[in-house]
């Protein structure tokens, strides 16, 4: 049985307030476990994916239960590797998939309770709905576990969080209720984005993206995110005074001017995952 999933906010910056919960926001793809008709784990967009995920079979999650949490890959410092868990999620040939659970197995990280006893549980304020899963979430599970929660201390957490490169933390209103499908303003994320200032190389003809590169000449990816219609038509307009050279499906500049981005990591290919435009650079 799949549940629409609630859904955050974004802010930029955390806060303290005793009514509110702090937790990790962890690197992953958001993940449903639910017991309701059988054993199912979907995603957020309602893709049943129970066959890829054998390591997290078992029965002591109660039946008729629906979790929601998130799925992840640690590294070998236990922090959220995306990359790692990405690759895992796209092995779906049923040959593959026991050694990609014995070698790269999952971790499914539960921070809610939809569903208990065959009885939806939504109406209940948030705070009841963390002491419920700790009462039915045994503690000795090796791939299912608990997201923690503190009260308050938004920006110590955040503090924390921007220390060890982690990727940002969650913000939930102690009274919530859990609505189903629904972006709501009382569950708020704040991204522990990165800053820099690149070059952009040039853009995509056939859907819109800009080449972003390095300053010292190494490309950094593509941008599709956040850029105003404004800072697009400027580019284009740059592209008939400066001169440009056609490649393939790309415009490239003669020369290059520069932006600033936020986002979110470094890949391991060494490219800007997820950059975002801030403002154009001198």
């Amino acid at each position: 049985m799949f549940i629409s999933p609630m859904l955050l906010h974004k802010v930029d910056s955390p806060f303290d307030d005793a009514g509110w919960l702090s937790e990790l926001k962890l690197d992953g793809i958001r993940f449903l476990y639910s017991t309701m008709n059988g054993l199912n784990f979907y995603t957020r967009h309602e893709n049943e994916v129970t066959e890829r995920f054998p390591e997290l079979v078992t029965d002591q999650i109660p039946k008729d239960t629906i979790l929601d949490g998130e799925l992840i890959i640690a590294d070998e410092f236990g922090k959220p590797d995306f990359e790692e868990m990405m690759s895992r999620f796209q092995v779906s040939s049923p040959r593959r998939i026991p050694t990609m659970a014995r070698i790269k197995p999952v971790t499914f990280c539960a921070f809610d309770v939809v569903y208990y006893k065959g009885k939806k549980v939504n109406h209940l304020p948030l705070s009841d709905r963390k002491e419920l899963l700790n009462k039915l979430l045994p503690e000795n599970l090796p791939r299912i576990t608990k997201v923690p929660s503190v009260t308050g201390n938004g920006k110590a957490l955040f503090e924390l969080v921007k220390q060890q490169n982690l990727e940002g933390i969650v913000l939930k209103k102690k009274d919530s209720r859990y609505e189903h499908g629904k972006r709501s303003q009382k569950w708020l994320k704040v991204i522990n984005y990165q800053y820099a200032t690149v070059e952009i190389a040039g853009f995509r003809k056939s859907v819109f993206g800009w080449l972003l590169r390095f300053p010292d000449g190494k490309p950094a990816g593509i941008m599709e995110l956040g850029v105003p219609n404004e800072a697009r038509k400027a580019v284009y307009q740059l592209a008939k005074s400066v001169g440009c050279k056609e490649v393939n499906d790309y415009v490239i500049f003669n020369e290059l001017p520069k932006c600033k981005v936020k986002y979110r990591e470094l890949t391991k290919a060494g490219y800007l995952r997820l950059p975002s435009f801030i403002e154009f650079a001198c």
